[in-house]
């Protein structure tokens, strides 16, 4: 006869093992299908030097109604200050969909995302590398643009100003054709910076994503890759050619002989006797010229096209 003493304990790891079961159960999302939503999914990504912006929204159309306004009074009685009025269960007919001086998730669904893999600079103002939710509060003469360090919000209903990292100031454009379907874009583009353009009914809203100098984020992603790979000879060699192509020699010569350090190859002491050559070390260059068609014959590397180079060297037809 099992004693009750007994029979709570096996009851109690009977709970436990099916509490752990749960639990174990409960890290995998539910299977689900997915709906079919009025205001699609869309995603936008621009790269700028090294850096990815992203933009992750879903597209709310015109469809007849009145988008940019200033809320009656009986809408804005149901909101506190800058507090969000974009809620179509609460939505009467006629009123905006957008209403002035109130928070919105400048788009539809879940809050837009904005992601930016570098510390950047929003209209001149600092924003660190990360992921974010898009807000806005439009205005006739003025917006704000907000960036909150909250992305998982559904809508702006949760919105804490206390959480937000950046707000910007920027002026909207009135355009002559109506955007049916809210899209986001970049135009114009340069070399460090985007122009990132919200575009819904008669409306443009641009703000700047720069990054301040491009070639220090380049070198900051290649330095943390080189360090997460210090048996790689690749990488540095590939950081070699970039600053050869930039004429920075000094920085080049360092990373090759970086690269050489690693392991020699016929790639790495071929890339070093370009880079020799290009600064002039001609004496050198051909040395280590030499060496790398050794290296590549041993290596049963073909060797062709740099032999051809370097007989060129040797001949002054370079």
């Amino acid at each position: 006869m099992i004693s009750l003493k007994r029979l709570s304990l096996f009851h109690l790891v009977i709970l436990l093992g099916a509490g752990c079961w749960g639990h174990a159960f409960g890290q995998t999302p539910p299977l689900a299908i997915k709906p079919i939503r009025p205001s699609q999914k869309a995603v936008v990504m621009q790269t700028v030097g090294v850096t990815d912006i992203t933009i992750t929204y879903s597209r709310p159309g015109v469809q007849g109604r009145t988008i940019f306004a200033d809320a009656p009074a009986t809408m804005a009685a149901r909101a506190k200050g800058e507090g969000t009025l974009d809620n179509q269960n609460e939505r009467q007919k006629g009123e905006p969909i957008t209403p002035y001086g109130h928070v919105w998730r400048a788009g539809a669904n879940e809050a837009t995302m904005f992601q930016v893999t570098d510390d950047v600079l929003i209209n001149g103002q600092p924003l660190k590398a990360g992921t974010y939710s898009l807000e806005t509060i439009p205005g006739k003469d003025e917006w704000t643009v907000i960036f909150n360090s909250d992305p998982g919000q559904w809508g702006a209903f949760s919105y804490d100003e206390k959480k937000d990292a950046l707000r910007v100031k920027t002026k909207p454009q009135t355009v002559s054709d109506s955007q049916e379907w809210l899209v986001y874009s970049f135009d114009p583009i340069t070399e460090h910076s985007a122009t990132v353009n919200l575009r819904w009914e008669k409306v443009r809203v641009p703000f700047t994503v720069e990054v301040k100098d491009v070639k220090a984020a380049w070198r900051a992603h290649a330095d943390a890759l080189i360090a997460a790979n210090p048996t790689n000879e690749e990488l540095p060699r590939q950081v070699a050619n970039t600053y050869l192509n930039d004429k920075n020699y000094a920085e080049a010569l360092k990373f090759v002989d970086q690269s050489i350090k690693v392991k020699e190859t016929f790639r790495n002491l071929s890339a070093k006797a370009n880079i020799l050559w290009a600064a002039g070390k001609k004496d050198e260059a051909l040395t280590i010229a030499d060496q790398a068609i050794a290296k590549g014959k041993a290596d049963k590397v073909s060797t062709d096209a740099f032999e051809k180079r370097v007989a060129d060297m040797k001949a002054g037809k370079m």
